[in-house]
């Protein structure tokens, strides 16, 4: 029966860990493997991988709506357009593809995650918070090599979204539309305006997918909070919530009375296979059964907010939002909108691509490289 496999060491991959580490080669069944080019590390991401996989969920939202836009919906029956297949390409399960799961994972590592690991501590109130932080530095700097998608991604520190260091990442130096004055956003009037008062015209703007990780209560979440988590899923930029339960992420799409409504990355399936420029069979990257639902109040405290803005009036629209549903009429704020960057926070610095040529099979083996430029980063832990 094994014979009629191509690949017939497969069978035997969950026995790997019990051979010794040797140069010479292993027979089977009359047939001779070298073992050192099927590698020890994880085969299957079951396990662990899980908020890796809602990571990729709300990135690949993203991506649709910065590509697509927001009305786009997949129809199986229908051909697809070219920026559709492209967008499949950065998430296959190949360590060339930019927001593949290898790439991800070894990320990590330089989180001081090692592959293979689950994302999460094990005390269960700091079950995604930590997650968070690291896996979405991670992205930032996956996203620096990525200049198709030209995406920004944003992650508050302390519970707080600076304006100002938002608009450093995502407008152009030098490509304001007439050189005028850098825009301005006036809480109260969601308008954006000139140093002199003038409405500025569109500016030169990278789409951001703005993160923000939120703790919510101590070991539940506090209901204080729920009907501004809800406001969040109301906003026209949501990209939905990454949380879940103790060792459980899910990724929250939207909610129902008192119920979220989720997808669940717990099925595991066999990587797609496809040759370079080959058409991507894409039924498994689509939610074939009604989502799923739970009681909000099952939510774990830790979670992480996502947004999407496109254009720079987007991002002026939902700082008016925010201002109006969740911090002006909240006593208990869900997190803090401000103008400036706090003087006691450490300078900011917008993250800069390093100097690697590479196209992403080389990236994991630039990691050298790549945490020389460690300090360029904003997103650390204060």
């Amino acid at each position: 029966v094994l014979a009629k496999y191509e690949n017939q060491f497969n069978a035997f991959s969950d026995y790997l860990e019990d051979l010794p580490e040797t140069d010479e080669p292993v027979w089977i069944l009359g047939a001779c493997y070298n073992v050192k080019t099927r590698g020890t590390g994880p085969s299957s991401d079951t396990g662990w991988g899980c908020m890796l996989r809602c990571g990729q969920m709300i990135l690949a939202h993203a991506l649709l709506c910065r590509h697509l836009g927001r009305d786009w919906r997949w129809d199986p029956e229908k051909r697809q357009p070219r920026e559709y297949h492209q967008i499949l390409q950065c998430f296959l399960d190949k360590k060339d593809s930019c927001y593949s799961i290898h790439q991800m994972a070894q990320m990590g590592v330089g989180e001081g995650k090692s592959v293979g690991e689950w994302y999460g501590p094990n005390t269960v109130a700091q079950v995604l918070k930590q997650v968070l932080f690291s896996y979405f530095h991670s992205i930032l700097k996956l996203a620096l090599f990525d200049e198709w998608n030209s995406l920004v991604v944003y992650v508050s520190m302390d519970n707080t979204v600076v304006i100002e260091d938002i608009k450093k990442l995502c407008v152009q130096p030098g490509h304001s539309s007439s050189g005028s004055a850098p825009s301005v956003w006036t809480e109260g009037s969601g308008s954006r305006s000139g140093h002199n008062g003038d409405p500025q015209g569109p500016r030169d703007w990278r789409p951001l997918l703005l993160v923000i990780p939120l703790r919510l209560g101590i070991n539940s979440i506090n209901p204080v909070y729920i009907q501004a988590l809800k406001d969040c899923f109301k906003m026209p930029q949501s990209c939905g919530v990454l949380g879940g339960k103790p060792n459980l992420a899910y990724y929250f799409i939207g909610f129902i009375e008192d119920e979220l409504i989720y997808l669940d990355p717990h099925t595991t399936q066999p990587a797609v296979d496809t040759d370079s420029g080959s058409a991507v069979d894409d039924l498994s990257f689509h939610c074939q059964r009604t989502p799923h639902r739970m009681k909000i109040t099952s939510l774990d405290p830790s979670v992480a907010l996502g947004f999407f803005c496109k254009r720079e009036q987007d991002f002026d629209d939902w700082c008016h939002l925010v201002q109006l549903e969740l911090l002006k009429k909240r006593n208990l704020r869900m997190f803090e909108l401000v103008e400036k960057h706090p003087p006691h926070w450490p300078p900011f610095v917008p993250p800069t691509k390093p100097e690697v040529q590479t196209t992403g099979a080389e990236f994991i083996e630039s990691l050298d490289k790549l945490s020389e430029s460690e300090e360029e980063f904003e997103i650390l832990n204060v």
